[in-house]
């Protein structure tokens, strides 16, 4: 992924250092020194062309003065101490919005009404935000969408406006409990679909995906021809079943998290052998599971055609309340 190669590169510049796991998930960051003389080199550019305004960190209890940033194209007000955002700012040039790791709380209809050409906007890490605002529809050029760590506990239907969403990551949106039927299946440029949960909840029947074993988002996914990269939780066998025998999943799935499975006591790893790209592999809340059968799991390379295969880019495999597992 292009994405990567760029991470690799500032790494080995030292523009960016590694900063551990947060869930599994391998981190970096920008080392202090790095960072400011970055901000000072934006700031001296925003009073030239006015194309940044950075307020990270910058110990804001409101947004800022919309006459500041109504000419900007790239905004960044994160980890500040925001909780409303209630005003109407017009930013016809604004593409980029960070407002992660704030303690947003509310998002007025009307904040999202003149931003035509914002194409990433970041959330996560808003613990307080439940909802989404309906002017959340007039994002219309949105490609980023980015709830992880959110408290949001339905998906509005006004996101099907959001025709040109390639990335949407709902990654432990632990409250979610509703996403309504034939929302995901109109994102037809999606590209990268997260989903990642800690607890184990029930969720409502009526128009929505979540419900059983995530038979009808497994099914609405199938049809998005553009997606390249799944983090999915899985529910019941049916559902896991459904999902290997759907050709795309096998080299889309990155990661899997098998989920309350119930009456099964043993399960055999190897089932999910043709899921080329799965990095990370998680069992929680399977009440009666005994015994994980990883058995053969060895990397081979064939003399017919030069590869390999068999869970070769595994690199993570981890177990959550399953109470009555001996052996692995």
């Amino acid at each position: 992924m292009q994405g990567d190669n760029i991470i690799c590169s500032l790494l080995s510049a030292c523009l960016l250092e590694n900063d551990g796991e947060i869930d599994g998930e391998d981190c970096v960051k920008m080392h202090d020194v790095i960072r400011d003389m970055t901000l000072w080199i934006a700031r001296e550019f925003e009073a030239t062309e006015n194309n940044f305004l950075v307020k990270a960190r910058a110990q804001l209890f409101q947004e800022p003065d919309v006459k500041a940033w109504e000419n900007v194209k790239r905004m960044s007000a994160m980890e500040n101490k925001i909780e409303v955002l209630n005003k109407t700012p017009k930013c016809p040039s604004l593409r980029t919005l960070f407002l992660s790791q704030n303690k947003l709380k509310v998002i007025s209809d009307g904040f999202f009404q003149f931003m035509p050409h914002l194409t990433v906007l970041d959330l996560s890490r808003n613990g307080g935000l439940r909802a989404l605002p309906k002017g959340i529809s007039e994002l219309i050029s949105l490609e980023c969408l980015d709830l992880s760590y959110t408290s949001i506990s339905e998906l509005p239907t006004e996101l099907k406006s959001l025709t040109k969403l390639k990335m949407l990551d709902l990654s432990y949106t632990e409250n979610l409990r509703k996403i309504p039927q034939h929302l995901v299946s109109s994102f037809l440029k999606l590209q990268i679909f997260r989903m990642w949960w800690r607890l184990n909840r029930d969720y409502p029947n009526e128009n929505n995906v979540l419900s059983g074993g995530n038979e009808q988002l497994i099914e609405e996914l199938q049809g998005l021809k553009c997606l390249n990269i799944l983090r999915i939780p899985i529910r019941n066998m049916f559902c896991l079943e459904r999902l290997l025998s759907f050709n795309l999943f096998r080299c889309w799935t990155q990661a899997l998290q098998l989920r309350g499975f119930r009456g099964l006591e043993v399960f055999n790893v190897l089932c999910l052998e043709n899921l080329e790209r799965l990095e990370t592999l998680e069992f929680s809340y399977f009440e009666s599971m005994e015994e994980i059968k990883m058995e053969k799991l060895y990397t081979w390379v064939s003399s017919s055609i030069n590869r390999t295969s068999c869970f070769h880019t595994l690199s993570r495999v981890s177990t959550m309340g399953c109470k009555k597992l001996r052996d692995v």
